[in-house]
C-alpha cells in the first residue's frame, strides 16, 4: 500500500483540545470487522462487549514531565527542551530535541528553572534537532530526578495548540501507569476509569500488563510513498512471565485478548512464537505493522482517531481492513467525533 491512501480531509475543529469531563464518558464508535456495522455508544459501554476470561492487555508506561524551557547562557534565548531518553545515568546524559535548534551549538550551556536550579551543557549533535545533554548536578540521582519532575511540564502533543495546564498532569496518563518512561501517552488507555476497570473485573476480564516506553517515533510522519522504506524509533519493551501467560491462556481456551492501543498492539506482535503463543521479551522493538498483515494474538482493538498517513491509521486499517476503516473515518468526520490524544475511542471487535 501507498501512503497517499491514507490521506483523509480532517476539520481542525475536531482535534480535541481538552479530554471528556469524564474518562469513561467519551464517545465509542463500534467497528464489527465481520460485517462491516458500525454502532455508536459511550466508552463505559464497552462492558457489553466483553465477557468472563477474556483479557485486555494494556501499557502501564508513565509519561513524564518532558518539556522543559531553559535560558541559553549569555543571549538569555528562550529555549524548549523535549527529553526524549536517558543515556546514562551516572554521567546524567540525555538524548533531546531542541527548538529553535539553529541557535544551540555545542559547548552551550543551558539554564532551567527560576534561580537557574539546573544547569545542563550541549556535548553532541546528533541531529539536525536532536542533541545530547549533559545536566550538571551536585547531589543525589534522586534529587536530579525531583528537580527535572519540578521543572518539567506534561508533554502534550504539539497538535494541541495550548500550553499545558495542571489538569493535564493526572489527565495525560492512564490510571493504570506505573513504569515511567514515556514522552507520549499510550492515549486508548486514557478511557479507562477505576470504576469502569472494577465494573470490567467483576465480569471477570482480566488485565495482562506490559510495558512499552512510547516515543517521539509515533507521531513522526512517513516521508515515503513506499511503506515498505519506512523506518519506525526503537521504543523500550518489557514483556513479562505473568502477562506471557495471562494472553496464552486466554488463546488456549479461546477468550478473547483485547489489545488496548496501537503500542500494546506493536508489543505483542514483536515477541510471537511460530505456534502463536507471547513469549516473555525486554528489550528494543521498531515494529511497523501495515496492511496487508496477518495478526497472530488480538481478537479486539480499542484505539482512539488517528491522523491523516500516520502509523497509527496504518496499523488500524491492517486490523480491520483497508477499506472498512476508510469508511468508519468518514463516519468519524460526518458525526464529528474528537480526534487525537484526548479525543474519543474506537473498538474494532
Amino acid at each position: 500500500m501507498k501512503l497517499s491512501q491514507f490521506e483523509f480531509e480532517l476539520p481542525e475543529k475536531l482535534v480535541a483540545e481538552y479530554p471528556s469531563e469524564e474518562r469513561d464518558e467519551s464517545r465509542l464508535m463500534v467497528v464489527h470487522k465481520d460485517t462491516g456495522e458500525i454502532e455508536h455508544k459511550m466508552f463505559k459501554d464497552i462492558l457489553d462487549y466483553f465477557d468472563d476470561g477474556d483479557v485486555f492487555v494494556l501499557n502501564n508506561t508513565k509519561v513524564f514531565p518532558a518539556r522543559m524551557y531553559g535560558n541559553k547562557e549569555k543571549t538569555g534565548a528562550k529555549i524548549e527542551v523535549f527529553l526524549l531518553r536517558e543515556l546514562n545515568k551516572e554521567s546524567l546524559l540525555w538524548d533531546v530535541l531542541v527548538d529553535p535548534a539553529r541557535k544551540i551549538r555545542i559547548g552551550n550551556k543551558l539554564y532551567f528553572g527560576e534561580d537557574d536550579e539546573l544547569v545542563a551543557e550541549v556535548i553532541d549533535n546528533t541531529t539536525s534537532r536532536g542533541r545530547t545533554l549533559r545536566f550538571l548536578f551536585d547531589g543525589p540521582y534522586e534529587e536530579f530526578k525531583a528537580t527535572i519532575t519540578k521543572l518539567g511540564n506534561t508533554p502534550l502533543p504539539k497538535y494541541i495548540k495550548r500550553e499545558a495546564e495542571k489538569s493535564d498532569a493526572e489527565r495525560y496518563q492512564t490510571i493504570f501507569a506505573t513504569e515511567e518512561g514515556a514522552v507520549a501517552a499510550p492515549t486508548a488507555g486514557l478511557h479507562f476509569s477505576k470504576q469502569l476497570m472494577k465494573r470490567l473485573e467483576i465480569k471477570g476480564i482480566e488485565f495482562a500488563r506490559l510495558t512499552l516506553h512510547v516515543g517521539l517515533g509515533t507521531f513522526r510522519p512517513v516521508e515515503v510513498e513506499d511503506l515498505t522504506k519506512h523506518k519506525m524509533d526503537s521504543e523500550q519493551l518489557r514483556i513479562d512471565q505473568e502477562a506471557a501467560d495471562l494472553i496464552n491462556k486466554a488463546k488456549d481456551t479461546k477468550k478473547r485478548i483485547v489489545s488496548v492501543g496501537t503500542t500494546a498492539m506493536r508489543a505483542i506482535e514483536t515477541s510471537v512464537s511460530v505456534d502463536k503463543h507471547l513469549k516473555p521479551y525486554e528489550g528494543w522493538t521498531n515494529k511497523f505493522i501495515f496492511p496487508p498483515y496477518e495478526f497472530n494474538l488480538a481478537d479486539a482493538m480499542i484505539t482512539n482517531f488517528h491522523t491523516p498517513k500516520s502509523t497509527l491509521l496504518m496499523m488500524v486499517s491492517a486490523f480491520a481492513g483497508y477499506d472498512l476503516m476508510m469508511e468508519a473515518y468518514k463516519q468519524a468526520v460526518k458525526e464529528k467525533y474528537n480526534f487525537y490524544s484526548y479525543g474519543d475511542a474506537m473498538l474494532i471487535i
